[in-house]
Order: structure tokens, then sequence, then C-alpha cells
């Protein structure tokens, strides 16, 4: 396969919305594991940085399950075909 670099990249990219959804699961998993680990070991400091952490990590889980819903636009499947390159008629 032949990737073709056209410069429009940052407006037609797409994300791969269930890897970062996986992912972000299993960072509030470890991020809540570490709040109540450093709680029960009298470790404030990081435990309020690990709650701050999952806090992070729920609004991001939020935003991706958000542009999940939103459709193919944001989580393409595999009948949906990838943006075409700009030629001569896009700017």
């Amino acid at each position: 396969m032949i990737l073709m670099r056209t410069g429009s990249e940052p407006t037609t990219a797409r994300s791969a919305l269930r890897m970062r959804l996986w992912l972000s699961v299993w960072g509030l998993i470890w991020a809540i594991a570490g709040t109540a680990a450093f709680a029960v070991a009298d470790r404030p400091g990081w435990a309020v940085a690990c709650g701050a952490l999952s806090l992070i990590v729920t609004l991001d889980l939020v935003m991706i399950l958000r542009h999940i819903r939103q459709g193919p636009h944001y989580q393409p499947g595999r009948d949906i075909p990838p943006y075409p390159p700009p030629g001569p008629h896009h700017p």
C-alpha cells in the first residue's frame, strides 16, 4: 500500500476512536486503582494527582463516546471509504 501525503492531513485525519476508547478505559482503571492505593497508603498528594487524572480520562471518554455516536464521519467503518485526496478541483 502506497501512502500519499497530500498536505491536507490535519483536516482530513481520522482518529482510531475504538482504540482510544479502550486505552482510556484501561487508563481510567489504573487511575482509579492508583487513587485508592495512594489513599490507603496515606499519600494524599499522589491520591489527588491520580484522582485528577481520573477526571481528565473520564472527560476524554465522554468526548470519545460522543464522537463515536456522531457516526461515520468520526468513526469510519470498513464500508466508508477514506476521504479523497485533494486534486485540481480542491484548493
